[in-house]
């Protein structure tokens, strides 16, 4: 049997298949359904410094080959998240990343000093919430504001950094070597890309935000060229994500450059698709006679 563990920053996970933030909670639920010690890790749902409520309903609205969402990262603050649902998650045998969100730099800091003590494994930063100080401009937008931020929570953190990108920008490989250059640990990508949907009998947009997140099998192949660009602009990790729904998807975006990979929209509708993909990557190893997940990250050969 091929060897499926991957390490990140000294973080060894099991296998390659993380959950994805937003779309597993803390795992909770997910629980119910099958043992969460046989994913290689759980990317908690995004956190802030205070509790939030989100914004108000409708705030999911599905679109073909994907879901469009505007949350606005509800969740219960980190002091409950360390207090309550770190300690739970540590009963499972699973690599636990911390997502960290915020307005101002400020806020990024200061959750990551109260995350430094706690069990989490991994911090992965959400650069793509707006900077509020600068007229609520994504962080994640400019390669200037990017670099900024990271420089600022890499002089805090004590944990291994991930920086998690967004794909609404013109060049990501310019984002991901800023962030690289202040000393992130790794990259994943993408994070959602901002869409719209329409009510044509009331003319209003379906969601109260307006706009949302698109993600889900619609945004695969653009993930997928962007972890490619992305992991020939850096020498740290990257993880890879956006649409990801089948074993094969998950082979595919490994070729492309990720070393590991992360579920999202796919829990919705099968929530074993990680486990799937996990005993799919697994299979497709072994029939190839290739002795370690790691051999085929970055293994696409491109036409010349």
């Amino acid at each position: 049997m091929a060897d499926l563990s991957v390490n990140i920053a000294g973080v060894r996970f099991k296998n390659p298949v993380v959950t994805a933030s937003g779309t597993f909670g803390f795992g909770r639920e997910f629980s119910q359904v099958y043992d969460l010690s046989k994913l290689g890790g759980i990317a908690c749902k995004g956190i802030t410094l205070k509790p939030r409520d989100g914004n108000p309903p409708p705030r999911i609205a599905e679109t073909p080959s994907g879901i469009l969402n505007s949350v606005g990262l509800q969740n219960p603050g980190v002091d409950w998240f360390v207090k309550h649902e770190v300690p739970w998650l540590k009963k499972y045998d699973t690599v636990i990343i911390a997502n960290v969100a915020g307005n101002e730099i400020a806020d990024y800091c200061e959750v990551v000093e109260r995350l430094n003590e706690s069990q989490v494994d991994m911090i992965e930063l959400n650069i793509s919430c707006p900077n509020v100080k600068q007229g609520g401009v994504a962080f994640g937008t400019s390669a200037k504001a990017a670099g900024e931020i990271t420089k600022a929570v890499r002089n805090v953190c004590k944990k291994p950094l991930a920086v998690k990108l967004s794909p609404n920008v013109a060049n990501i490989g310019d984002i991901a070597a800023a962030v690289e250059s202040e000393g992130a640990d790794a990259v994943s990508l993408i994070n959602t890309i901002t869409g719209m949907r329409i009510d044509i009998n009331t003319r209003r947009p379906i969601l109260t935000n307006n706009t949302g997140g698109l993600s889900g099998p619609a945004v695969f192949p653009i993930a997928v060229r962007m972890v490619y660009e992305v992991s020939r602009r850096v020498t740290i990790p990257v993880i890879g994500m956006g649409g990801i729904a089948t074993w094969q998807d998950a082979v595919e975006i490994m070729l492309a450059g990720a070393c590991l990979v992360q579920v999202g929209t796919a829990n919705f509708t099968d929530p074993y698709a990680p486990l799937k993909i996990i005993e799919g990557i697994e299979q497709y190893l072994d029939q190839n006679v290739i002795s370690s997940v790691t051999e085929i990250v970055g293994k696409v050969q491109i036409y010349e």
